[in-house]
């Protein structure tokens, strides 16, 4: 059988140490069985990272995929993958993002390239479709993310034609929670979670970038796939008006108003209403946006670019949703200039946002508790909830592990393991809120009981990018556990199908519907050429989905013992609001999993059997 020409076919090798690089063909039986993006890096990590690899050992990956639907008319299909072993959560990860450096990677014809070892000193990685260079360039040095963009565009000699992606100093100190940060003419891309920027740190590379090349895939059915993209726009635009208005940040209010918004580090879901609207998209939009921005390939344009005069910021990207949960009420920091300038260092520093935001909140939770003393050097009150002032010293303090920014740059997780408790009776990790190490988002693990089994199950650990909220917000699964566990993982499937296409969240929520359905599979196959049943296609998220966790359980992360929820969740019900009184007890929790583990044919400790590995046809990676 041949790969059909919509890929161009091959994984690209770079040894870091000795700047060597090879090619690999990829099968048409593998492309079947992953499909690209999420499903590629997900079997190139099972099968170069050995499972007792440290995320920091030259040992780990970083593996930049991209999916059969770049470069084709399928809507938003402008993102690409990172995978690798996560600093945060010990086991597989893969962050997306979005601009035009994923495209561009397609234009080289490798759907993936796989960064091995460490490189002898600091150095960026030069990507054309002749293969790869590693260039080391010292003078990279402590530069943040969008200053690197730009000194290796310079230095190519190339501008936006030359597409890169960046760690900051948080990346290379080594911080868990480190992200990377493309920067595009038209939109910045940030793959935020789980600590992709750290890797890179730790293999002495600072940036990759990607000088265009002349590969353009050829579809099967163009004029199908072309129709198909035609008759969804109309839905798609109907049903992203508020992105297209206030990007993600005009979940803010409605969020709230449902009585589901984290604050005080988690222990209330109500922000005051005049604090809630003085961070929503509304007011963002009318007092600091000043454009509209869009990935490539993209109608909906849900970027915007803020200035704040009395922060000294001009066109930083607008924080999302996401973001200004993390930093404004979890940490009870309602200052919102203040908020965007700390979210901006951020960006700039290299570093998640919302690992960032929800660490502060438990430090500063801890500290309130007598549990965490602040470093007598650091500035009076940064360990004070409603200190708005001082997330903006704390994003530098992080990024450069200095002071109590060192302890903090662990996450929340590690820093509560080395708080010392007073005999079991205040318990560090009682207010951790993060699963498997990564900390959880905005969408409330107590409030939407698909979360709940959701998150617990979440192979990236705190993710809402696993089980997505978004159907739970219009009453699915929000206040049941009949068959939520199901719908869990089905979700699952359909994120884990997404990323591998690769396409937008948003768009494929917006425009092609929130659950897999036949018009993936007539996309899929009209630019394949397959004759994929709707069976196959969720397989194809199921199969994605269970190599993950085959990865996770041979690295020891992924039990019924982890697979677990925050002590607060579990324990201490939702105090006021609409919600009040919701939360996931143990028993509860426990039931879903049983549920949950029988819908997917794991064993009672949540291991995927030899039976369901073999019917998804993985038999093979789990014998090796």
């Amino acid at each position: 059988m041949t790969l059909p020409p919509v890929y161009g076919g091959e994984v690209l090798h770079v040894d870091l140490e000795t700047g060597e690089s090879r090619t690999e063909e990829i099968s048409e039986a593998d492309a079947r069985r992953f499909l690209g993006g999420n499903g590629f890096a997900a079997k190139l990590v099972h099968e170069h990272v050995p499972p007792d690899a440290d995320a920091f050992d030259p040992e780990n990956v970083a593996v930049f995929a991209v999916g059969p639907m770049n470069l084709t008319p399928f809507q938003s299909t402008s993102r690409g993958v990172v995978g690798f072993v996560s600093p945060m959560t010990n086991g597989f990860f893969d962050s997306t993002f979005g601009g035009s450096f994923p495209m561009a990677q397609k234009t080289l014809g490798f759907e993936a390239v796989v960064l091995h070892g460490k490189a002898p000193e600091l150095s960026y990685v030069r990507l054309t479709e002749d293969g790869a260079e590693v260039v080391s360039d010292e003078s990279l040095a402590g530069m943040g993310t969008y200053e690197t963009c730009e000194a290796v565009r310079d230095a190519e000699d190339q501008g936006f034609d030359t597409h890169v992606i960046a760690a900051g100093p948080a990346g290379e100190n080594r911080v868990r929670y480190a992200c990377l940060l493309h920067q595009s003419k038209d939109r910045e891309g940030v793959a935020g979670r789980g600590g992709s920027g750290a890797v890179l740190g730790s293999k002495n590379v600072k940036a990759v970038a990607i000088r265009e090349g002349d590969f353009e895939p050829e579809l099967a059915d163009e004029d199908g796939l072309r129709n198909l993209a035609v008759g969804q726009m109309g839905t798609l635009m109907d049903e992203t008006g508020m992105l297209q208005n206030y990007g993600t940040a005009g979940l803010v209010n409605p969020v709230n108003e449902m009585g589901r918004l984290g604050r005080h580090n988690y222990a209330s879901e109500l922000v005051d209403e005049d604090d809630a609207e003085g961070i929503s998209g509304e007011h963002l939009e009318a007092e600091y946006v000043t454009e509209d921005t869009t990935c490539a390939n993209c109608a909906v344009k849900c970027g915007k670019h803020v200035s704040v005069e009395a922060e000294g910021i001009t066109q930083a990207k607008i924080p999302e949703f996401e973001s200004l949960f993390a930093t404004s009420p979890m940490t009870e920091s309602y200052d919102v200039e203040k908020v965007i300038h700390a979210n901006d260092l951020c960006d700039r520093l290299g570093m998640d946002t919302i690992s960032w935001g929800v660490t502060v909140a438990f430090a500063r939770e801890a500290h309130e508790r007598g549990l965490l003393d602040a470093d007598p050097e650091d500035t009076p009150g940064l360990l004070d909830f409603g200190d708005s002032e001082g997330l903006v010293e704390l994003a530098e303090l992080v990024a450069h592990r200095e002071g109590i920014g060192d302890r903090l740059a662990e996450g929340s997780a590690r820093l509560a393991e080395s708080l010392d408790s007073d005999e079991g009776e205040d318990e560090p990790s009682n207010y951790v809120h993060g699963v498997k190490g990564l900390e959880i988002a905005a969408h409330s693990p107590r409030g939407l009981k698909g979360m709940s089994i959701g998150y617990a199950t979440s192979t990236r650990g705190g993710s809402h990018h696993d089980t997505r909220p978004t159907r739970q917000y219009a009453g699915e699964h929000d206040e049941t556990t009949e068959g939520t566990p199901e719908f869990a993982a089905r979700s699952q499937h359909f994120t884990a199908l997404g990323d591998s296409l690769t396409q937008c969240r948003f768009v494929s929520e917006g425009g092609w519907g929130k659950q897999i359905n036949d018009r993936y599979r007539d996309a899929i196959n009209a630019a394949t050429g397959w004759d994929l049943s709707l069976e196959d296609v969720e397989a194809l998220g199921e199969r994605i989905y269970n190599l993950e966790r085959l990865i996770n359980v041979e690295r020891g992360i992924a039990s019924r013992e982890t697979d677990t929820l925050p002590y607060r969740v579990q324990h201490e019900p939702i105090p006021e609001g609409p919600h009040e009184g919701m939360y996931c007890p143990p028993e509860e929790l426990d039931a879903m999993l049983t549920e949950y583990y029988e819908f997917r044919g794991w064993d009672e400790d949540g291991s995927p059997t030899e039976a369901t590995l073999d019917r998804l046809e993985l038999g093979d990676l789990a014998d090796a």
